[in-house]
């Protein structure tokens, strides 16, 4: 992987707000740009950990790790893993998602869940080689209106 560093974000600055939100733009067509505030809410976050993925270009990918406690133990949830297209194939993914494990196996979780679309064939072959296994569940979604 060479010059890459995997940190966690721990402050919210206008220049990292900047950086976020050119990989969101490459997630989500509709997703609303994140601002100072709403990168540091997420930062400031018991729940979430925004793991960064760094060369000396700057912030090259992200992931965010969701850890949640419910009666049946501590939970976790990959999600918002994207790479820009300037380093993809480069293993920055899989470091992302390995960081991600381990972080979520330190805090106590039982299991680490994530869903990826079947046409986003490379991340599915990605996750299987970072030791994640198909589940036979469906997923559901209710769309929030005003949010």
């Amino acid at each position: 992987m060479g010059d890459i560093q995997i940190t966690t974000a721990l402050r919210a600055t206008a220049d990292l707000v900047q950086e976020v939100n050119a990989l969101v733009r490459q997630l989500s067509s509709t997703a609303v740009p994140l601002t100072v505030d709403t990168l540091a809410a997420l930062i400031a976050s018991d729940s979430a950990t925004l793991l960064l993925a760094s060369s000396e270009t700057g912030v090259v990918g992200m992931l965010t790790l969701i850890t949640y406690a419910i009666p049946t133990g501590i939970r976790a949830r990959i999600e918002d893993v994207v790479v820009d297209e300037s380093a993809r194939g480069k293993g920055v993914a899989f470091e992302l998602t390995n960081t991600a494990v381990e972080l979520a196996r330190k805090a106590g979780a039982r299991t680490v869940d994530l869903t990826s679309r079947p046409s986003r064939e490379s991340a599915n072959r990605l996750y299987q080689r970072a030791g994640f296994s198909p589940r036979d569940s469906v997923t559901y979604r209710q769309t929030l209106s005003g949010v």
